[in-house]
């Protein structure tokens, strides 16, 4: 497997996992059921944030990561 195909594929997995996480963190925040959402501090919250919120950050991270080598390649002979 190439360089090239490995970062499609990791690029692949980080958009689809972005939107998934993208969906879940509109549901828990914004949705007309969001008062429903638990306190700040309650269990199953990472500092007061629904772990759904840092998880789309990372999948953003991941994506931005592997669509920038994408793009730049590899330079030179």
């Amino acid at each position: 497997m190439t360089m090239r195909r490995a970062l499609q594929i990791i690029l692949a997995i980080g958009v689809v996992g972005l939107v998934f996480s993208g969906v879940l963190s509109y549901h828990e925040l914004f949705a007309p059921g969001a008062a429903t959402c638990p306190a700040p501090g309650a269990p199953g919250t990472v500092l007061g944030y629904p772990a759904c919120i840092y998880g789309f950050f990372m999948y953003l991270a991941v994506t931005v990561v592997a669509a920038w080598g994408l793009r730049n390649g590899r330079r030179g002979p």
